[in-house]
């Protein structure tokens, strides 16, 4: 597997907001009333994924320092007395992290989209103020979910070994 490419969710979310924006200018008077609670399911699986990436990083250092024979399993001066973990487990976490950064990435660039058309008619719209706090508050749960997503991924990798250097080429 390879990583994900931060452009690659950077244009994602750069032309869906273009589409989004283009989308909601046309027909934002059908549309229905956007809600503060709407985003709270990318804050929580945000929370979940961050959460998630440090117990993982967490894990699979105390295993790798109980292999190297470091002591009794401590990482930080604390015992970690856990099972090893399942490989599987981690190429699992690692596609869920990759699946969650682009769909973080997309309803990103809807959430962007949104809040261009809404911010500059909240002054003269009475729902246009209401609908600039939600697509704000999306914006940054999508935002979070793209940052959990890339600390989840990052927490599956695993660690070049000395001689991976020699041999691998440059990028």
């Amino acid at each position: 597997m390879t990583p994900v490419r931060r452009r690659d969710l950077v244009a994602l979310a750069a032309g869906l907001a273009v589409a989004s924006w283009l989308l909601v200018r046309a027909w934002y008077g059908d549309l229905p009333a956007l809600r503060w609670w709407q985003p709270t399911p990318l804050a929580l699986l945000a929370l979940a994924e961050a959460l998630g990436a440090r117990t993982l990083r967490y894990r699979l250092t105390a295993e790798r320092e109980a292999r190297a024979g470091r002591g009794p399993t401590t990482v930080d001066g604390r015992a970690a007395l856990l099972r090893p973990v399942e490989p599987m487990l981690v190429a699992r976490l690692a596609v869920l992290a990759q699946a969650s950064a682009y769909l973080g990435a997309v309803l990103a660039g809807i959430w962007g989209g949104v809040l261009l058309h809404v911010a500059p008619a909240a002054g003269r719209l009475a729902a246009a103020g209401d609908d600039t706090v939600v697509a704000g508050i999306g914006l940054a749960c999508s935002a979070a979910l793209v940052a959990a997503a890339l600390l989840l991924e990052a927490a599956c990798r695993v660690p070049p070994t000395p001689s991976d250097g020699e041999d691998r080429p440059a990028r």
